[in-house]
């Protein structure tokens, strides 16, 4: 097969665990004997600096002419502490979303056994859970007019009943690939958007009769997530609140830096890890790199290359069995491994296996 990424390192540890990801995409594909291109793109913080825009057009040119976008973050302090900005590194993933038609965002919440002490909560709680969060991913009020002065503020959500079909499509789908569980998640009791969700899934349901469809308000979701994970099996939102729930599921697993995601829908889909650019840690070689890595087997596995991404999770199940982890989710007294040795050492695995 041939494959064309555009590769978009962004800011912050961005471009350190972009390195670890692209090793394991190379590696993959010369096991397999796939003929892989790719070109780097700017986006961000580092675009701006650079072009004073977070998604110039020419990334947005590389990613259309591409077969699938491998992104790692976006994100600086200058910005965040600055409420004046104009231009903000986040515009650019929210315009690289919107722009690619992006509006499903699908990102596995699964825990792993020898992990299981990390998580803050309590081991009969965490141990098995395995759940996947859809989150619409191009209206609502990220997208929805917007106003500011110095005495008032707002965010329209807004949605329209085709914005919602195609999402809650992708949430059935993917409920009929796994457990036939679908639990649909809005404020219904308060906000009319949500009763426009609630109404389109109801009328959708009859569709999919081998799916037990349920519908939980967003508050008793985040509840529930934490007193029984175990519960969900495909859980379907709307953008703001899959956004929240998502970090919280995070916690679920014990770090965030070991989830990966996917986006999809009308063009190029994008595969990118669920955690933030933390500047802080930039050239320490400290972060976590398995995000990254997953999301490249997420990547293969889109286009049916299932066997491509197994050894992928293979060799990063057996990193942590070994304990071959960076700071974070390290043992105590265990070796100290950085970005750079976690990701040599999955690369030599692959190339064994």
């Amino acid at each position: 097969m041939k494959l064309k990424l555009a590769v978009l390192p962004g800011d912050g540890i961005g471009p350190e665990i972009m390195e670890q990801g692209l090793a394991v995409a190379k590696t993959v594909c010369e096991k397999y004997g796939h003929e892989l291109s790719y070109e780097y793109g700017i986006c961000g913080a580092d675009a701006i600096d650079k072009v004073g825009d977070p998604f110039p057009e020419e990334t947005f040119k590389l990613c259309m002419e591409s077969d699938a976008v491998l992104f790692a973050s976006v994100g600086d302090p200058k910005f965040d502490n600055n409420p004046n900005a104009k231009v903000r590194p986040e515009q650019g993933l929210l315009a690289m979303r919107k722009k690619l038609g992006l509006f499903a965002n699908v990102r596995p919440v699964t825990t792993f056994d020898c992990l299981i002490h990390k998580s803050p909560l309590k081991d009969e709680i965490v141990r098995g859970a395995d759940f996947i969060c859809i989150r619409e991913l191009t209206g609502g009020m990220y997208f929805g007019e917007k106003y500011q002065d110095d005495d008032k503020a707002y965010d329209t959500n807004y949605y329209t009943r085709p914005e919602v079909e195609r999402i809650l499509k992708v949430g059935f789908e993917y409920a009929m690939k796994r457990n036939k569980h679908l639990t649909v998640v809005d404020k219904a009791n308060v906000l009319a958007s949500s009763r426009l969700w609630r109404k389109v899934a109801q009328e959708m349901a009859p569709q999919y009769p081998e799916v037990t469809t349920d519908y939980m308000f967003v508050d008793n979701a985040a509840m529930r997530m934490i007193l029984d994970p175990k519960f969900f099996d495909v859980m379907v939102t709307e953008n703001t609140f899959g956004d929240i729930l998502t970090d919280e599921g995070s916690c679920i697993t014990g770090s965030m830096g070991l989830l990966p995601s996917a986006s999809t829908g009308e063009h190029t889909p994008v595969f990118e890890p669920i955690h933030g650019s933390w500047p802080q840690a930039k050239g320490l070689n400290i972060a976590n790199p398995l995000a990254q890595i997953l999301s490249v087997a997420m990547l293969f596995e889109y286009f049916d290359l299932k066997e491509e991404g197994a050894v992928i999770r293979e060799a990063v199940n057996a990193s942590l069995d070994q304990n071959v982890r960076t700071p974070e989710i390290q043992v105590e007294g265990g070796e100290k491994y950085g970005t750079k040795e976690v990701g040599a050492w999955i690369v030599d695995y692959i190339k064994k296996a």
